[in-house]
């Protein structure tokens, strides 16, 4: 699977309209969502190839059907997505919904549910290029990494690149974050990275 074919799959209009549909938003503020919490949920990825539960994760949600994403959406399990946005983004998740929320024109718990319906389809896509790619997670983050332009690095930069490849793909609108923070995971807090879910799931409900 190439950058193309992920991103059009993942923000392709079969996807945008189930999205739209289960969340209430509009298709174009579910584009503008997405495309402002990419950058992040794909760095999160970055970070976390070649660890173990990872890796198992991925093999997990390889086994979806992504073929069709209507029955896809309506096996969707939104608290499996809300828990893979809180492992990729970490302590960034509920700023990540709130500056989506604020681009988009929506309330930040229709933006978290945005998110965490995209989130196991992101999954699925990553979990089927790792299985199927010959490099494992080699091929993996070459695949991030060429999204991301190559770089783990300030979230201007990641924006900008991911930015760059909407544009390209789909011809969409995309801007580059606004607050120009770098994206760190903290590791070792496990406690704490278990109140920042429970907090992103409480969006959801």
């Amino acid at each position: 699977m190439d950058q193309k074919t992920l991103m059009n799959t993942l923000m392709g209009d079969v996807a945008i309209e189930n999205v739209s549909r289960m969340s209430g938003a509009s298709t174009q503020q579910v584009q503008q969502v997405l495309s402002a919490a990419l950058p992040s949920l794909l760095q999160g990825a970055q970070q976390q190839v070649g660890s173990s539960g990872f890796a198992a994760a991925l093999a997990d949600h390889a086994k979806d059907d992504t073929a069709d994403l209507g029955g896809f959406f309506s096996h969707v399990d939104m608290t499996d997505g809300g828990k893979i946005v809180g492992h990729l983004l970490g302590d960034q998740a509920a700023d990540t919904a709130e500056e989506a929320a604020e681009r988009a024109g929506l309330t930040t718990a229709q933006t978290a549910k945005i998110i965490a319906l995209a989130a196991p389809l992101l999954m699925s896509l990553l979990g089927q290029q790792s299985s199927q790619s010959s490099g494992g997670a080699a091929g993996l983050g070459s695949l991030l990494g060429g999204l991301l332009g190559g770089s783990s690095g300030s979230g201007n930069s990641t924006a900008g690149a991911l930015g760059g490849v909407l544009l390209n793909l789909l011809g969409s609108q995309s801007q580059t974050t606004s607050t120009g923070k770098k994206k760190k995971k903290k590791t070792g807090q496990s406690g704490q990275t278990a109140d920042l879910l429970g907090s992103f799931l409480d969006l959801l409900k």
